[in-house]
């Protein structure tokens, strides 16, 4: 008891110290006018879109902070409109920064990533052969304890981490370690525990002293231990179509090492520039963080520590959503571009943060169109004003394209504007001739190009209907 006495009053004393550090100025706008119009334009479609009250948007570009920007409403009664300055919840967002203070530990020799989970926390099914590793990674069989996208009643009762462990991560495994890739918040509630056995001492305060002041993330907030503030935020929910209603929160305990942190997106931001940087961690902690985890039988998992791993449009991109009961994020990392968008939004089990930071992602990045990208780009900003160049085109084609079509497409596709995403997504062969398929993507609509190309480059279709 005495020791957990000494965790408690560790964990109000750091948030009593993020509480009372000064935030700085969260406005930043050094981004290019005509690219803030194009993410300004993203979140507003995408809010109009989805009807979530509001974003708080972050951008990284070339590896540094260029701009901060909200949107909408952060509280509906009295209506108050969202500024970088609130704070939102991150939601599982959270759990790189546990990776991260195991990585440190693991720098500082307490502990390897392939040691057994048991050697630090005992009494848990095969402690003794799931590894740190595993939890990390999603791949240990542990039982997730939160699944659903709602509250349960017993949520909002408080609950410590210990109690949590004894009810999931004492239960028969799902798998076997290493089998499969299921994610859990059981796990890094189980690598929460190891970080505060290790240290004698909340994983706020590793956390803070060798993370968020390091970086100089000043709005970080423990939204396990204590609800925002009337300065920040408001979570939100509906149930299907209904009116928007204040959310309920979570019982203080249940998003522990999960999903606890709330902070700006500009806070955010600035870990995604030392992500990009690697300025932080060892370089080899980074590489453990950033490589996909294998099965035991060799297959991908597409998950690092903590983190998902991927690719956008061939390039490596290291992200991760967050919900937590109101609020809804997502962070994506364009490691290798220099670029990162992070996204925090006020209403839960909806995916407009997602929405938002993969359309922005690649428009920041700016990633250049292949050859035929680009001619298929040309003609369709030339049949928005209702001409064509049908010296690009086979014989069908000019007479598919009489007055009738060209006045068809001006008519239906230029109120549309300028595209945020133009990209083939596949190509083959057929009839002699190479096939392709691209998505024009706009906030509130897909559309799907196909087109024929005879060996010579005469262009022998070029049709656009709805994405389905």
């Amino acid at each position: 008891m005495k020791n957990l006495a000494r965790l408690f009053n560790s964990a109000i004393l750091s948030i009593l110290l993020l509480a009372t550090l000064p935030l700085g100025a969260q406005t930043v706008s050094s981004l290019d006018p005509a690219l803030q119009a194009r993410i300004d334009r993203i979140a507003q479609q995408v809010l109009a879109q989805t009807g979530v009250p509001s974003a708080s948007v972050a951008i990284v570009k070339s590896g540094k902070l260029v701009y901060t920007r909200a949107y909408g409403l952060a509280r509906l009664q009295p209506p108050t409109p969202a500024t970088p300055d609130m704070r939102y919840s991150i939601g599982s967002i959270s759990k790189q920064f546990t990776a991260a203070a195991i990585l440190l530990l693991q720098e500082d020799g307490k502990l390897s990533l392939d040691d057994a989970v048991g050697k630090f926390v005992p009494g848990l099914t095969q402690g003794d052969k799931v590894t740190i590793r595993q939890i990390l990674s999603h791949t240990s069989g542990y039982q997730d304890y939160w699944p659903e996208d709602y509250v349960m009643t017993p949520m909002l009762a408080p609950r410590t981490a210990q109690q949590i462990l004894d009810t999931w991560a004492k239960k028969p495994l799902d798998f076997e370690p290493g089998a499969q890739w299921q994610y859990s918040n059981t796990n890094f509630v189980i690598a929460g525990r190891i970080v505060e056995t290790i240290t004698g001492a909340p994983l706020m305060d590793l956390l803070t002293q060798r993370i968020f002041r390091p970086l100089g993330m000043k709005s970080v907030w423990n939204s396990d231990e204590a609800k925002l503030t009337q300065a920040d935020a408001t979570a939100y929910y509906r149930h299907a179509l209904g009116p928007l209603r204040p959310a309920p929160k979570e019982g203080r305990g249940w998003m522990f090492a999960a999903g606890e942190l709330a902070m700006t997106a500009h806070d955010l931001a600035l870990w995604d520039e030392s992500l990009i940087a690697q300025s932080l961690l060892k370089p080899e902690s980074y590489k453990q963080m950033f490589t996909e985890v294998k099965l035991n039988d060799g297959k991908g998992t597409h998950y690092g520590l903590g983190v998902d791993v991927t690719e956008r449009n061939g390039h490596r991109s290291i992200e991760h959503s967050g919900e937590v009961s109101g609020f809804v994020s997502d962070n994506q990392v364009l490691v290798d571009d220099g670029v990162a968008v992070a996204v925090l939004t006020n209403q839960d089990a909806i995916g407009a943060a997602s929405t938002i930071a993969r359309l922005a992602a690649p428009v920041v990045a700016a990633f250049p169109a292949s050859p035929e990208e680009q001619q298929a780009i040309d003609i369709y900003h030339a049949l928005q004003q209702g001409r064509i160049d049908r010296t690009l085109l086979a014989p069908n084609l000019s007479d598919y394209f009489t007055p009738e079509a060209l006045a068809d497409f001006q008519s239906s596709l230029a109120p549309l504007g300028e595209p945020l995403t133009f990209r083939q997504t596949s190509t083959s062969l057929r009839g002699g001739m190479t096939f392709r398929a691209f998505l024009i993507v706009y906030p509130d609509k897909h559309l799907r190009l196909t087109t024929y190309t005879y060996p010579d480059g005469k262009l022998e279709q070029y049709l656009i209907a709805p994405a389905e």
